[in-house]
Order: structure tokens, then C-alpha cells, then sequence
């Protein structure tokens, strides 16, 4: 009797327990139920909000591009005006985009009294040397031993002058080494098209011609203190011309340029033909260029041209030239072929830090001459010579670079005479705007020449003003 008693409470009490759990569960799943059911109605209130704000936005954008247009303002719609949150604000902020609008275009109206005056600067460049020979033993038209020469105070002008072209010009003085007086003259003065069809660009008046490497560089461009023998012997310094010269840039991916000029001049140190009183088109100068641009890798780059000057009939490129056994050589025709290439590298993680360059140039030239020996008929003679030089330039700092320049080059008169040099330099360029350079040039001429060697130590100081038409290159 008691063993049934016993099972019959234990079975009572279990289905009380199971009853109580049950509920419990019910209970826990209507809650979870209400939860979902909340965050359900929270994503639709929600996704209304979103809605309101986007037709807020779109209302706001169709009125700040109606502004824009011109238009006037629109009167937004009941609907947007209910759904937007603050009216009064948006209006405003449209108000203070307006007023903004019209303050920028009565400030494009106001003139300018300067609108119309030209890009001015002023360069000057010294140089303070020691030369160990005079200049009777070096063939140089500044004196041996201590010297300062205010090489150039360079005024560059630059402007456009229509939607069309612009212009620029170059007056240089430089002072007499035997009077010391500053010499004016006009180095460039040309205008050039900004509009031509077809890729074309035309330069006209006085100019440097494009020629070569550096021939169309103002001294003070140069990466090294002189020019190289070759530049001055054949070519006279600089490519000065007066005359016309035309650029097109190949309509193709790949940058190709081609530049052809015509002029009754070429070379700074050279004058016009001795035509007399009336000029053939035959005694003009005639030259060319064809140059290109490769990027080998992304920090290594090449770029190359080649160059050909051509005079058909020079009438005395100045006086006649006495030979040291008497004869003279007067010029008939001149022509002058050359080739250049630049290799740069420039890492890309520094290469405001650090940049090796390499240029070199090949220069051959063949003029044709009327020799008159001392006891004998005239006679007419080519003689064909050669010249180069090479450098290679270090930057390894923001300011600081060096570098080393070969010469190598037989006179145009005669084939015989060579000389070559050499110039280590270090330059300090503290800002664009000045420049310091040390250098150290040994030029060794031959027998033949009747000249010394010399050696010698430039220090160059270079400064500008205001604004620099052509500006260093920095290749």
C-alpha cells in the first residue's frame, strides 16, 4: 500500500512540473514575438524617414540647377513642403548659393589694371674666374690671370597678344672686356601661333633656332658654365636667327616632333651673309629637326634628335680667314649635321632628391671654301671635321649637384686642329631663383693651333627677378 501511494505522488508531482516548463516556453515565444514584431514597424517608420529625406534632396537639386540655368526660383510642391523637415532653411541656404553665384560673376566683370601688361623678369649672371694663361696663348676674349665678367643682365618680356599668338623677347647686355661698357642688344624677339590646325605652331622674327641639344639654350641654361667647344666653333654659341620657323607634332601616341626654319642667319657670333646689295633665296639659311621621346621604364627615360643645317651659298660668312702660311679661305657653302641623345633617371620615389642624366652630342660639319694661296690661282676646297661632347650630371640633393663635361672637336677650317677638354662642376641651386656653380675647366689644344693649354676655375652665380620667359631646363 505505501509502494502506491509513493508512485501515485511522484507521478502527480512530474506532471506538474512538465505543465509549468510548457508554460513558460509559450510565454518566452509571445515575447520574442513582440520583439520582431516592434523592430519590424521600427525598419518601416525608418524606411519612410528615408524616403522623405531623399525627396528633400532631390526637391533642393532641381532648385540649385533651375539657380544655375538662370531660372527662378520654383515654389516647391505641398507635398515636399509637408515631407520637408525645415523649409525656412533650405530656402536660406539656396539664398546664400546665390548670392555667392553673383558676388563671383560681378568679380569676373571688374577690370584689372594690369590685365594687359606683360610677364617681366630680369636675370643676371657673373662670373669670377682664374685663368692660367692670357689671352693671347688661349685664343679667349677675356684676360688671363683674376677676372669678373658680368657675362649678361638678361630683361625677358612675355604676353599673349590675342586668343591667336603670343610674344616674347630677350634684351641682353654684356660687358666689353676691354672697356667694360655693357653692350645692349635684342636676342630674341618673336611672336608664336597658339592656334594653328593640325598640330602646327609657327615662330617668326628673332630667335633661337631649334638646333641640336643646347644650341637654342641661353647660356645660362646650360647645366655646366661654357658651352661646349663644338657649340661654339661650329654653330657660333647660341642659334640665333632671324627668320621663320615652323613646328608639327605628329598626330600619333608617341611624342614626334618635327621643326623646319628658313633665315638669313644662324649663329650668335655669325653675321648675315655678304650678299651685296640684293639677296638670292639660296643665300638664306635652311635647317631642320626631327626629335622624339621614349620612356624606357618608369624611372628611366631617353630622348634623341638629329639636326641638319644647310647654307647653298654663304657670299662670305663674314671676313676671309688667313692661314698661318698665308693662303686665305673665303666661305661658300655651308653645312653642319648632328645628332644628340639624353638618358634620365629619375626614381620615382625620390626624384626630387636624386637624378642621373647623360647627354652627349655629335656634330659634323662640311663647309666649302675659296682658298687663295699666296702664289697661285684660286682654288676651291671641302674640308669635313668632327666634334662632340659628352656629360653626365648627378643630383643627389633637393639643392645639390655635380658633374663632368668631355670637349672633343676638329676645327671647320681645318681638320687637323683639335682640341679637346675637360670641366668637373658642382652646382648649388639654394631656389629656383639662384644659382651657384664651381667648376674646373683644362682645355688642351694641338700644335697646329699655335695655342696653350690652359686651366682655369669659373665660379658662377646666376640670380632672377620677377618672372623667366624661357626658364632653366631642367633635361
Amino acid at each position: 500500500m505505501k509502494i502506491l501511494i509513493a508512485l501515485v505522488s511522484l507521478l502527480v508531482f512530474s506532471s506538474g512540473a512538465f505543465a509549468q516548463t510548457l508554460e513558460e516556453r509559450l510565454q518566452n515565444l509571445e515575447e520574442s514575438l513582440k520583439k520582431q514584431e516592434r523592430t519590424i514597424q521600427e525598419l518601416k517608420t525608418l524606411q519612410k524617414t528615408v524616403k522623405r529625406q531623399e525627396q528633400t534632396i532631390e526637391e533642393q537639386r532641381k532648385v540649385i540647377e533651375q539657380l544655375k540655368a538662370g531660372g527662378q526660383q520654383p515654389q516647391p510642391s505641398t507635398a515636399a513642403a509637408a515631407q520637408t523637415a525645415a523649409p525656412e532653411r533650405v530656402q536660406q541656404e539656396v539664398r546664400e548659393l546665390k548670392e555667392k553665384v553673383d558676388e563671383v560673376s560681378k568679380a569676373q566683370q571688374k577690370d584689372i589694371p594690369s590685365v594687359f601688361n606683360p610677364a617681366i623678369g630680369l636675370v643676371g649672371e657673373t662670373i669670377f674666374s682664374y685663368r692660367s694663361k692670357g689671352s693671347a696663348a688661349t685664343g679667349s676674349d677675356r684676360p688671363g690671370g683674376f677676372d669678373v665678367n658680368q657675362r649678361s643682365v638678361e630683361l625677358d618680356l612675355a604676353a599673349s597678344i590675342d586668343p591667336f599668338a603670343k610674344a616674347y623677347a630677350v634684351i641682353n647686355a654684356s660687358a666689353d672686356p676691354i672697356t667694360g661698357e655693357a653692350t645692349l642688344g635684342v636676342e630674341e624677339a618673336a611672336l608664336v601661333t597658339t592656334s594653328l590646325p593640325w598640330n602646327l605652331e609657327l615662330k617668326a622674327g628673332r630667335f633661337f633656332a631649334e638646333f641640336g641639344r643646347f644650341a637654342y639654350f641661353h647660356d645660362h641654361e646650360l647645366p655646366f658654365v661654357n658651352r661646349p667647344l663644338v657649340l661654339d666653333g661650329y654653330i657660333g654659341g647660341e642659334s640665333r636667327t632671324d627668320g621663320a620657323q615652323l613646328n608639327y607634332l605628329l598626330p600619333i601616341p608617341h611624342y614626334v616632333s618635327l621643326t623646319l626654319g628658313v633665315g638669313d642667319q644662324f649663329g650668335g657670333d655669325n653675321p648675315p651673309n655678304d650678299v651685296g646689295n640684293f639677296r638670292q633665296f639660296k643665300n638664306l639659311n635652311f635647317w631642320g629637326r626631327t626629335s622624339t621621346y621614349f620612356d624606357l621604364t618608369p624611372e628611366v627615360s631617353f630622348e634623341t634628335g638629329i639636326s641638319g643645317l644647310w647654307n647653298p651659298k654663304t657670299k662670305s660668312r663674314g671676313d676671309p680667314i688667313v692661314q698661318a702660311d698665308g693662303s686665305t679661305l673665303t666661305e661658300r657653302e655651308r653645312g653642319l649635321a648632328g645628332a644628340d641623345f639624353t638618358v634620365s633617371y629619375k626614381p620615382l620615389q625620390s626624384n626630387q632628391f636624386q637624378s642621373l642624366t647623360w647627354g652627349t652630342e655629335v656634330l659634323f660639319s662640311n663647309n666649302r671654301f675659296d682658298v687663295a694661296p699666296t702664289d697661285s690661282d684660286v682654288f676651291q676646297r671641302s674640308i669635313e671635321s668632327y666634334g662632340l661632347y659628352s656629360y653626365l650630371t648627378y643630383k643627389f640633393h633637393r639643392e645639390w649637384s655635380a658633374g663632368f663635361l668631355f670637349d672633343w672637336v676638329e676645327s671647320a677650317r681645318n681638320d687637323k686642329d683639335r682640341t679637346f677638354g675637360y670641366s668637373p662642376y658642382i652646382t648649388w641651386s639654394p631656389s629656383h631663383w639662384s644659382q651657384l656653380r664651381l667648376q674646373y675647366t683644362h682645355t688642351q689644344p694641338n700644335a697646329i693651333s699655335g695655342l696653350s693649354p690652359d686651366d682655369a676655375v669659373y665660379m658662377q652665380w646666376t640670380w632672377i627677378i620677377g618672372s623667366h620667359a624661357h626658364g632653366w631646363q631642367a633635361r
